[in-house]
């Protein structure tokens, strides 16, 4: 257990329940409401309606604006360190995200995210697009299990629901926070209300996050800036309106990645050589000494070292988005309308051990019908239809030296859902739900690729050996080549090596619909304390392998199976929480960049096969004395796959895996992998969250000491079950400071993260053509001080 720990008895963190006047954590707007001396009450709409958080028949962990801010987290990258059930893991193409080890390892046009990130109700279809919103926000809800009838598609691990404050109709009000940081850290962000009239209501926000990069080569930096213009109305007593416009631009070199180690398989051994490569974790890989040692490297299909990297990482990524929120109240319920349209302008260079640029635009437009209605006799019913159309246009170069992959790609995707869910008030006590969702998907691609490979056909001791062959440069596009073969032939390039050329052209288009499901039980056993157990059904939708001898993948179904208690005691001074659950996963979808048929480089998706994930959570909060607020959230996960094969092409080289390996009986250009029985990826047995919170009244001042503490046990990381994969436990702590008026107008803090200084790793790919193994880590600890005003 970490040190700080010791710290811990004594003060806290984590939950503030109570924050200054139009902050993001306002009782007002963040749907909070407290007594004094009494654990506050969180109005949360994971449901699709307003509820208070422990009368919610659902398993989801809120965190409020405030704690956001405290945590220093503007991005979801961080968003874990106070959800146990999550892991994300941050990329310069956006965040990776697993909810109790159901995520994947891509973020290509070609596949889909399997927890459903919405911001501000409305589903943000590609991953790229999950940066630039965390400022001035109400709340953030984490829903853990599929999602299938309210939320739909590609909601198998969850959602993460993303809410803004809302403009306050007829108040002059605002904010602003700044902190000041070592990496030069700067981030600020505020908001400013403006009146118009008693029924109306402007409100402008606005974030700034920017500093240095974590690792040597300058890379894990950040340069974000969003902007978010939202205009408020009550038409009429029934009738509100409410517009928003957001844009944000995300910057800088992007999260970096730090060389491990080399291997070469010895064949007399049957086994992997691996050379630890020494380098510090904040290495990077564009470093003096990162690139000496790339250049130790021999790619396994040529026999070649590799050339020092001479494409410096970055983005230019733009955002834009525009919603419109109506509501009408009418005799028999309410009914909401939500038009909405998101645009990114994608353009980046990956700060990976290849250049791998991405120029994308996506464009999505939505629209959702969704009635709640108010109690008709025994039952209340909410029902809806929802349609979805994204189209994605983009070109693409993956260099990896021993190939390049030129491409361009056109994917649309247009989905259509009707839902319902209908509650029977059995008894005072007694309630029963029933839910269904029906979701017709239509998919289409107009993609095409031009692939150059360096193929060496000298063999020597049964491995590919061309020492001094000439190896592909990094060019935007294909014609910029120095040479270029004929579709389907070959050039010498000296060294013993040819230069082949493979193009491919898919035109494909897959309909298909899901019907999903849940049933739900929930019981009052006491004023305060609610018993509910539930079955729901998710998919992810099926897609296409732009690669050479991969077909399109199927979707992927879970079915989740839980039990949960909420209970308020003491007076609403304790809160128990208590989840059981049990989720059954099949068809799993396993995305990542590999090598097709032809040794080009690929983003494939391959449906790998079962899995069983069960566990515990229970989230206790206490508070001990009028200002003494204590919280501890455990986590106990189960998660291994029944059945996981995949394959790989052998001309690419024996798979370096803990996995058994032997050649397809039916196909020797294949290599099976079989990792059944292997535990789930990103999914750590044991998560404990522990905070405290001591407030110190001075007449008119008070001083708030608090800090947390995460533990999270050894996990694996990565599919391919290296040891360097593998992530032993480790203690994560934080702690805070702050002073200012009681009445909380204005205050400063100074705060310290990561105390222990741990560097973890989070990501830990393999390189898909060059023997090594590059890993991205957790933040340093960082250290610094916030102001904050509010008016």
């Amino acid at each position: 257990m970490s040190a700080s720990f010791v710290a811990i008895c004594a003060v806290n963190t984590a939950y503030a329940q109570q924050a200054p006047k139009d902050s993001p954590d306002d009782a007002s707007a963040a749907g909070s409401r407290s007594q004094e001396g009494q654990l506050a009450e969180i109005i949360v709409t994971a449901q699709r309606k307003e509820e208070s958080l422990q009368t919610a028949p659902v398993a989801v962990a809120v965190v409020g604006g405030e704690d956001l801010v405290k945590a220093g987290i503007t991005a979801p990258g961080r968003l874990q360190e106070l959800v146990p059930a999550l892991a994300i893991e941050p990329t310069s193409s956006g965040n990776l995200i697993f909810i109790r080890g159901v995520g994947n390892f891509a973020l290509t046009a070609n596949s889909d995210p399997s927890t459903a990130f919405n911001y501000d109700e409305v589903y943000v279809g590609r991953p790229t697009s999950s940066n630039g919103v965390f400022y001035d926000l109400q709340r953030v809800e984490v829903l853990k299990g599929p999602q299938g009838t309210l939320y739909g598609r590609n909601a198998t691990a969850g959602a993460i629901n993303v809410i803004p404050v809302q403009p306050q109709l007829g108040e002059w009000a605002g904010y602003l926070v700044a902190s000041y940081g070592n990496y030069n850290a700067v981030v600020a962000e505020g908001a400013i209300n403006v009146p118009l009239g008693a029924n109306g209501a402007l409100r402008v926000s606005g974030n700034l996050s920017q500093r240095d990069g974590y690792l040597k080569d300058g890379s894990s930096d950040d340069d974000t800036k969003g902007i978010r213009v939202q205009l408020k109305a009550e038409l009429t007593p029934t009738l509100t309106i409410r517009t928003s416009f957001d844009y944000s631009h995300v910057n800088g070199r992007g999260e970096g990645v730090t060389y491990l180690n080399r291997f070469v398989f010895n064949p007399a051994t049957s086994s992997f050589v691996v050379t630890p490569s020494g380098l510090a974790l904040d290495e990077g890989v564009r470093s003096p000494a990162a690139q000496a040692f790339r250049q130790t490297i021999a790619f396994t299909a040529i026999g070649a070292r590799a050339n020092p990297l001479t494409v410096q990482s970055g983005l230019n990524n733009r955002y834009y988005g525009a919603s419109v929120n109506l509501a009408w109240e009418t005799g028999l319920g309410t009914l909401t309308v939500i038009p909405a349209w998101r645009y990114a302008e994608i353009d980046s260079i990956a700060g990976a051990a290849f250049v791998a640029r991405s120029r994308e635009k996506d464009d999505q437009q939505s629209l959702e019908l969704r009635f709640a209605s108010r109690r008709l006799s025994i039952f209340d019913l909410t029902a809806g239809a929802y349609y979805y159309n994204e189209a994605i246009r983009g070109r693409g170069v993956i260099a990896l030296e021993s190939a390049n992959n030129y491409t361009t790609s056109r994917y649309d995707t247009l989905s259509k859902a009707i839902y319902g869910r209908l509650t029977a008030h059995l008894s005072d006590a007694l309630r029963v739900t029933g839910g269904l969702r029906y979701t017709h998907d239509r998919k289409k691609t107009d993609s095409s690729s031009i692939a150059l490979t360096v193929r060496c056909p000298v063999i020597v001791a049964g491995a590919p050996s061309c020492p001094t062959a000439p190896l592909l440069t990094y060019t935007q596009e294909l014609e910029a080549q120095p040479r270029i073969p004929i579709a389907g032939g070959a050039l010498p390039l000296g060294g013993g090596a040819v230069l082949t050329r493979t193009d491919t052209i898919n035109k494909l288009t897959i309909r298909r619909g899901e019907l999903t499901y849940r049933g739900a039980v929930e019981f009052d056993l006491g004023p305060r304390s609610l018993l509910f157990a539930s079955v729901e059904t998710g998919y992810r939708s099926g897609g296409f392998n732009i690669a050479q001898g991969r077909a399109p993948y199927a979707p992927e179904y879970i079915t989740a199976y839980t039990l949960g208690s909420k209970n308020r005691l003491f007076d609403n001074r304790v809160q128990l929480n208590l989840e059981g659950f049990v989720w059954k996963y099949r068809d799993q979808q396993l995305s990542y960049i590999g090598l097709d048929s032809t040794l080009r480089p690929a983003n494939v998706t391959d449906n790998i096969g079962r899995s069983t994930i069960k566990g515990i959570e229970g989230e206790l909060k206490v508070l001990a004395m009028r200002n003494t607020l204590l919280s501890a959230n455990v986590q106990y996960l189960d998660a291994k796959y029944d059945s996981f094969n995949y394959q790989t092409p052998v001309a690419a080289g024996r798979p370096n895996t803990s996995c058994p390996v032997s050649v397809n009986a039916t196909n020797n250009t294949l290599y099976d992998v079989n990792c059944s029985g292997f535990p789930a990826f990103n999914a750590p047995k044991w998560t404990v969250n522990l905070a405290a919170q001591q407030t110190f009244e001075l007449g008119d001042y008070q001083v708030q000491l608090s800090a947390d503490t995460q533990h999270r046990s050894s996990r694996y990381i990565y599919f391919q079950y290296q040891p360097s994969q593998f992530v032993n436990g480790e203690w994560r702590s934080n702690a805070q400071v702050s002073f200012g008026p009681r009445d909380e107008r204005w205050s400063v803090a100074a705060f310290v993260r990561n105390i222990e200084d741990n560097r973890t790793l989070v990501f830990a790919p393999q390189h898909p053509s060059l023997p090594t193994v590059t890993a991205q880590v957790t933040a340093p600890r960082t250290y610094g001080a916030r102001f904050g005003v509010t008016f």
